[in-house]
């Protein structure tokens, strides 16, 4: 029987873990979503509610479903953990393939524990530690996959700025020229900047570029949910990042986000946004994820406090000068969906009613029963803020037991046709929405 270093054996530890599944969430997701969600008050358990659905993937005849007005179809398949998409100007579709280093140690149960929800819910498959690189063929309309770049570093974000390519690891930016219609970069790269990685609790770098192409955003997230291990490994982290391109100095952008997994441009007011993974251990409702305009200099509360003055006091020592000028994030997306990709809508391919807006893919989590998020959400966009309820816009990734897990969306991206791309990392799986057929 396995054991762990503190001499309780494995299948006790598991058991433990897992008989808080009846410990169901009293909120519906409704009431946690937009500016003003429900926040009840925080709980304390040995071990938190959990409920793990089993990664089984897509049966041949089965894909998710797409709201009325659109339709779905498969343009890539058998890919290694799928996480990131990005477009590239004539056409062709990046996809990050790649999953977590396994750097961070295994200091509690609840992280041994972590490793074997990943790997029962299909979302710790093995990355490919490459990019591919999808091409739609102009007469059969099939989309054909190369192998753009490999011997990567659990890479995620990427960005083109002029005709250097900029891919960020999960300890580096890495940057390479790039020469429009090639399959396979020719350039060998070379190292732009590096990045935070002591640990790497949480390893995706989120990469986004400034319109003018002069400076680089990156999301890096905590070493940790509530800095268990110590704040000297949290520097530079739970930040977004600014980026010089002409030297690779950075700065701190912005503060206090625990994990920002997504970036993108609001089009209308042009300010930068980001969705959050926010803390765990507290309770099936607490703490919401949440989209966000992010404030230059602007602190968001992590680890001292949520949304707002809330204060989380499992930290120690806390700081009440920064949690007074913690800022309240934008919109919330109801607790524990993992937020993993965002985009604002700036095509004409989809129905008018989703132009403007914000698409979020919430990967789903095992932090709450019943579960919650596995679905595209759109929120609707006025005068460059939030205006309505999120709405769900491609779901059917659970069986309804919620038992199966057949895949979970992630990285999001506009086809050149207006189209919206989505990865999905459980199926191995790129997907197309599009306005249905009339």
């Amino acid at each position: 029987m396995s054991k762990l270093k503190w001499g309780m054996p494995l299948v006790v530890v598991l058991s433990v873990l897992l008989v808080a599944c009846d410990d169901k969430a009293p909120m519906g997701p409704d009431e946690q979503l937009g500016a003003n969600p429900s926040l009840p008050e925080p709980q304390n358990f040995f071990s938190p509610p959990m409920q793990v659905p089993r990664g089984v993937g897509w049966a041949a005849d089965k894909k998710p479903v797409a709201a009325s007005g659109l339709q779905i179809e498969k343009i890539a398949s058998g890919l290694l953990h799928p996480r990131q998409l990005y477009t590239l100007p004539n056409g062709d579709v990046l996809v990050v393939e790649s999953n977590s280093p396994g750097t961070a140690p295994i200091t509690t149960p609840k992280k041994l524990f972590a490793g074997q929800v990943m790997g029962r819910s299909g979302k710790g498959g093995k990355g490919g530690n490459r990019i591919t690189l999808l091409r739609q063929n102009s007469q059969s309309g099939e989309w054909e996959k190369h192998t753009f770049l490999e011997n990567l570093d659990s890479p995620f974000g990427v960005q083109l700025i002029g005709d250097t390519l900029y891919v960020a690891n999960t300890g580096n930016i890495m940057k390479y020229r790039y020469v429009s219609g090639e399959t396979r970069l020719s350039d060998p790269g070379t190292q732009f900047t590096d990045l935070p990685d002591t640990i790497n609790h949480h390893w995706t770098k989120a990469l986004l570029a400034s319109a003018d192409g002069t400076k680089l955003y990156v999301g890096v997230g905590s070493n940790s949910n509530i800095t268990e291990n110590g704040m000297a490994i949290e520097y530079r982290r739970a930040t977004v990042l600014e980026v010089d391109v002409d030297n690779g100095a950075s700065r701190i952008f912005a503060s206090g986000l625990r994990n920002p997994t997504g970036l993108d441009w609001e089009p209308e007011s042009g300010k930068l946004w980001t969705i959050v993974n926010e803390r765990d251990e507290i309770g099936p409702d607490l703490v919401p994820d949440y989209l966000t305009s992010v404030k230059d200099g602007g602190f968001y509360g992590w680890p001292y406090s949520y949304f707002g003055q809330h204060i989380d006091t499992r930290v120690k020592p806390q700081r009440p000068d920064l949690v007074s000028k913690a800022i309240v994030p934008d919109y919330s997306l109801g607790s524990h969906v993992a937020p993993l990709g965002v985009h604002f809508y700036t095509g004409q391919q989809l129905p008018e009613k989703y132009r403007g807006g914000a698409f979020v893919s919430e990967h789903g989590s095992w932090n709450r029963t019943p579960l919650n998020g596995y679905r595209i959400s759109y929120i609707p966009f006025r005068d460059g803020k939030p205006a309505g309820k999120a709405e769900t816009v491609v779901s059917g990734f659970l069986s309804e037991d919620e038992a199966s897990l057949y895949g979970a969306p992630v990285g999001l991206t506009q086809a050149k046709d207006g189209a919206l791309l989505f990865a999905d990392d459980v199926g191995n799986t790129v997907w197309r929405v599009t306005a249905a057929s009339q």
